[in-house]
């Protein structure tokens, strides 16, 4: 019983590509980015981030196109990359407010939460609350009328007889205390979505 034809093939194309082979590398590309784009996708949940990551993992791959007769199974060591790769987006997602904000958006326009989403939902909301409610008192007035009821610095300011500075240091200084304290949950959250 022969190899695969496929397999074969692949294994031709690995070698092409670790001579340098660009049209090798581009056949690929070809092979594996839909599938790679779709298993990243399930892990992290944002288009955009997923379809970045394809051409990051494949980035990597060319880097390293010298060792690529050397493997085994392809197939493993492509998709482990991308999980290691989707799983240190997800720890930095979970740090970074913005790109867990633009995940979290993308989740919910998806419909792809998991079952028990709205509990872990609830849950962070309430670790929010618990964070905002460690603030000191007129830092924790000052970020609950900046964010729960929108008023700009400047009304602010005015409203508690405070300078605009003062305002811009209690808003700065209430987020990173915030994020710090959500820092953990958030990392678990993220994980247990992406995994889910």
């Amino acid at each position: 019983m022969g190899i695969p034809a496929n397999l074969h093939n692949e294994k031709v194309l690995l070698r092409q590509v670790a001579r340098h082979d660009e049209k090798a590398f581009k056949a690929l590309f070809e092979t594996y980015q839909a599938r790679l784009y779709h298993y990243i996708i399930h892990i992290i949940k944002s288009r955009e981030a997923a379809e970045e990551m394809v051409i990051d993992v494949f980035l990597k791959i060319w880097q390293q196109r010298e060792t690529l007769h050397e493997i085994e199974s392809f197939d493993a060591y492509l998709f482990r990359i991308a999980f290691n790769k989707s799983v240190d987006f997800l720890r930095r997602a979970a740090r970074n407010p913005e790109i867990r904000d633009l995940i979290w958006q993308e989740i919910q326009l998806a419909g792809d939460l998991p079952s028990d989403a709205p509990v872990l939902i609830k849950e962070y909301e309430g670790k929010l609350n618990e964070a905002i409610g460690l603030l000191p008192p007129q830092q924790q007035l000052v970020f609950r009328l900046s964010r729960e009821k929108n008023f700009s610095h400047s009304d602010i300011a005015k409203k508690l007889q405070l300078s605009k500075n003062t305002v811009n240091n209690h808003i700065s200084t209430s987020l990173r205390f915030i994020r710090a304290y959500l820092a953990h949950f958030m990392s678990l959250l993220f994980l247990f979505i992406g995994l889910y």
